[in-house]
């Protein structure tokens, strides 16, 4: 028997490693397990999150967003520039050492907070004890007071379009091309599909985007989700609803799609498919026969409310359990279980996590949705202003979109926020502290926001509450 810990984490993603450092912090003897190794060989940390997912597609998302800005709409602004090229290598390259530089500040903040560092693939124990597999095979096993399992997701794959090196990808694939695919087929109008089917779509590619469902971002509020799909088709993007991919051939280097939609059976060709239908926990070869913790029939570890399963000094975190799959979530629960295991009370308000698709305009919400609100029984009452009325958009060169405020109309109580427009996905951030501290519609319209800003435009879609917008026309109160 190796080390024994206070706390063993499995897993350094975004959940992982943030349960690691706080706990480390607490002043507890902490160890984390990480198997993900890069191009090199060598252990990195930050899981999917920092080398396949959310920092690596923000970095291709935000250059092909300046791409397209010097292209087409830095003339507006009196700015004259002639030729623009996009160099997809270099881009990509930028995209690797932003993931470089972040996956080896966690490697130094380990070392900065005493985080012991094991390499290789974890697997846990019955009686609180880990087993690490190293990549040469050889085994070692720590036993630990507590062990917190944040392994993670994995892309789901589908029958119909089996992965096929360099032709048929799933988004970490979508990740590597390193030339701009003529004609891109995405599977999946969720998150991560519109997100790199706009990246690609920006840069050139005739992106056609299948989805299956009949609705198109249903998670989101309605009037915010057909914003959105009209402002994406407006830049190019063909999202086919209703269509259900039902098999592809690999033709002289093409994927051709075959697909059922109202008209019947389908087929298109495209030089590259991604397939982005979503992610299930990655459980494999995780637990021992008899540890006491259990899955649910959809593959996640089962947890109460504060991340214990039913296994006593065991928790789970992250996409492993249930809840949106999403980093910050991850982050805030491995917060969470460090301060339980030390001692503390503490715990966390799943109705104030915030979601953004990073599309330009970004799109980002949290709480419910209007429709969700009037499903749930409330009465509800909801404020909208559009980007086109604020000061600061229009000087931006950025008017598309609006913000909401959707409201108890009992009680005031913020619901839900919602926006489409410029730098969405740090603007939400108002609406999240405003459902943390259980504000009203009229606390928001009571505080001053600095102007010219864009978060005027949660101030003003707040007045709007109450019909009391000042720079729009309000629509009258029945």
């Amino acid at each position: 028997m190796a080390d024994k810990f206070d706390v063993i984490v499995i897993g350094a993603g975004p959940g992982g490693y943030v349960a690691a450092i706080r706990a480390a912090q607490l002043g507890m003897k902490v160890a984390c397990v990480e198997k993900w190794v890069n191009k090199s060989g060598k252990t990195v940390h930050g899981g999917t999150c920092l080398n396949v997912g959310c920092i690596p597609s923000k970095a291709l998302l935000e250059t092909s967003h300046k791409y397209v800005e010097a292209r087409d709409d830095y003339s507006e602004l009196g700015i004259e520039v002639s030729d623009v090229q996009m160099d997809v290598k270099k881009m990509m390259a930028r995209k690797e050492k932003t993931v470089a530089n972040l996956t080896g500040g966690i490697s130094a903040l380990f070392k900065a907070n005493g985080v012991t560092a094991l390499e290789g693939t974890g697997k846990l124990l019955p009686g609180k004890k880990v087993e690490v597999t190293g990549h040469d095979g050889n085994s070692e096993t720590h036993e630990a007071e507590n062990v917190v399992i944040a392994s993670g997701s994995v892309p789901v794959e589908i029958p119909p379009a089996p992965l096929t090196e360099g032709l048929i990808v799933d988004s970490s694939g979508a990740l590597e091309f390193q030339e701009v695919p003529k004609r891109l087929g995405v599977i999946g109008a969720g998150v991560i599909g519109l997100e790199l089917g706009s990246v690609w779509n920006r840069l050139g590619s005739e992106v056609t985007v299948l989805e299956a469902m009949d609705s198109f971002l249903p998670v989101v509020d309605d009037q915010i989700a057909k914003e959105t799909k009209k402002l994406l088709g407006k830049q190019g993007l063909d999202i086919r609803l209703g269509a259900r991919v039902t098999g592809t051939d690999i033709k002289d280097s093409e994927v051709v799609v075959k697909y059922t939609d109202s008209n019947g059976e389908q087929e298109q060709t495209f030089d590259k498919l991604i397939v982005c239908v979503g992610r299930r926990p990655y459980t494999q070869n995780l637990l021992a026969d008899g540890t006491g913790v259990e899955l649910d029939e959809r593959g996640f570890i089962q947890v109460d409310d504060t991340c214990q399963t039913n296994a006593p000094g065991v928790f789970a975190i992250g996409d492993v359990v249930r809840g949106p799959m999403l980093a910050h979530k991850g982050s805030e629960e491995g917060m969470m279980v460090a301060d339980i295991i030390h001692g503390e009370k503490a715990q966390m308000n799943y109705d104030a996590i915030p979601s953004v698709i990073y599309t330009a305009p970004e799109v980002a919400w949290v709480g419910m949705s209007e429709q969700q609100a009037k499903k749930e029984g409330f009465e509800v009452k909801s404020g909208v202003f559009p980007f086109s009325a604020s000061g600061r958009a229009m000087a931006n060169n950025a008017t598309e979109g609006m913000a909401k405020v959707v409201t108890d109309a009992s009680t005031d109580r913020i619901l839900g926020v919602h926006i489409i427009g410029q730098h969405a996905g740090e603007l939400i951030a108002q609406g999240v502290i405003a459902m943390e501290f259980g504000s009203s519609a009229e606390d928001l319209a009571l505080t001053c926001f600095a102007h010219p800003t864009l978060s005027e435009a949660v101030h003003e879609a707040a007045l709007a509450v109450e019909g009391h917008a000042i720079h729009m026309a309000n629509r009258k109160k029945r």
